[in-house]
């Protein structure tokens, strides 16, 4: 801690860089899982059920609340052993997921194969914390650039996790889709071996009475703040209702009589379009602020959601999921940038896990509730639900904004 106080502003920056780099590889391949599950989960579970397939969403969403329920220990465990090991527990962790997940697929239980995704899911709660390690470090004004760097290794996983699915799903036939998570367990072991070179954290200095180090405010103080509060509606979101549209999408394509490759295949174009936007997504941030990044984000929610009403046919659903990931891109990237202001340094275990408990908890919610809703209502039903919540999510954008311009005149 001596040392780094000493360093200039270009040096931290310098160390910002090198650690984004290799959070973003760890990225690539740690983060192919997660398309894996999405692009696999609903249809893996519509085979393991019988001709009621209501619940078919329900292994996404069990992945969704893994990440949910990993949230705030992931966090903490990283707080007390550092990112390092942290990031090593949580890619051990997704291995012995995929194992299970193969394993429930050959034994042809639906509630084991439900249970094995929220593992993976929990391990997937280690990965979102990338973005946050690669803003521990670094001026405020490369915060932004550093996290949507992380998100560029997203561009790999976005080709990796897809491309695993399409050329392994049939590797362990007769048993349809096994193959693609034994394969999986390939990638998390590429993330570990990315992660030896990751330098060990450096815990929090002791008090100055040598006692425990301050931990910050209280978690409810945290998230009374109006910045906190807005970036978490925002980021929550922008992210549960790319899990909405998502999760029902693979279902939708095939109900539509198109192939399991050509949905795989758009949601790898999806996903691509979650992280391609960001190589570019930070300098938009540093140039026009995080709020009208976000704002514009919702817009584009808005434009995938009129796009998919249009009809359905390949073009639509592709098209649609494009727009749904350029649309989380930026409103996610800028309400994680609004969210690292809202806290101290002391206090980012416990306003990192919280954030990413709510988010998570809300995108599971999210994921369970597409299944129903396509089942019962159908694809425009899901689509229709993203007009209202990115209403009421730019509401709150200006209200912030009214109320952050008149804290700024009454200060002078």
């Amino acid at each position: 801690m001596t040392a780094d106080t000493a360093i200039t502003p270009a040096q931290e920056n310098a160390i910002a860089r090198r650690n984004a780099l290799l959070y973003a590889t760890c990225q690539a391949f740690g983060g192919a899982a997660a398309p894996l599950n999405f692009a696999l989960g609903a249809i893996a579970g519509s085979y393991l059920l019988g001709p009621d397939k209501g619940l078919a969403t329900a292994p996404v969403t069990g992945y969704t609340l893994g990440v949910a329920l990993g949230a705030l220990p992931a966090a903490m465990l990283m707080r007390a052993v550092g990112r390092k090991r942290g990031f090593m527990a949580g890619a051990l962790i997704g291995i012995g997921g995929l194992l299970f997940a193969t394993w429930a697929l050959t034994v042809h239980s639906f509630w084991l194969f439900c249970a094995a995704l929220m593992v993976n899911g929990v391990s997937g709660a280690f990965v979102q914390q990338y973005r946050f390690a690669a803003a521990d470090r670094g001026q405020m004004d490369f915060k932004a650039k550093a996290i949507s760097w992380v998100l560029v290794g997203g561009i790999a996983a976005a080709v990796l996790g897809p491309q695993t699915v399409i050329h392994t799903k049939d590797l362990l036939l007769p048993v349809p889709f096994a193959g693609a998570f034994l394969s999986g367990v390939a990638l998390l072991l590429a993330s570990l071996v990315v992660m030896l070179f990751l330098a060990p954290s450096t815990p929090l200095p002791p008090a100055a009475d040598g006692s425990a180090p301050h931990t910050g405010r209280p978690l409810g103080e945290i998230l009374r703040q109006p910045r906190f509060a807005v970036a978490v509606l925002c980021g929550t979101a922008a992210y549960a209702l790319m899990s909405l549209v998502m999760t029902a999408a693979p279902l939708a394509m095939i109900g539509c009589g198109f192939t399991a490759e050509e949905s795989t295949l758009g949601i790898q174009w999806h996903v691509l379009a979650m992280f391609v936007p960001s190589f570019f997504t930070g300098s938009l941030i540093a140039r026009y602020g995080k709020a009208r990044i976000v704002a514009t984000g919702l817009i584009i929610l808005v434009a995938c959601a009129v796009v998919a009403l249009l009809g359905v046919e390949l073009a639509h659903f592709w098209g649609a999921l494009v727009l749904l990931g350029i649309g989380w891109n930026f409103g996610f990237i800028g309400a994680t940038a609004m969210l690292t202001e809202a806290y101290r340094p002391e206090e980012k275990g416990k306003a990192q896990g919280a954030n990413d408990f709510i988010l998570f908890g809300t995108v599971a919610l999210a994921s369970f509730a597409s299944g129903q809703l396509l089942n019962a209502w159908g694809w425009d039903s899901v689509n229709a639900i993203i007009f209202p919540v990115v209403l009421v999510s730019l509401g709150a954008l200006l209200w912030l904004a009214r109320l952050e311009r008149k804290a700024a005149v009454a200060a002078g």
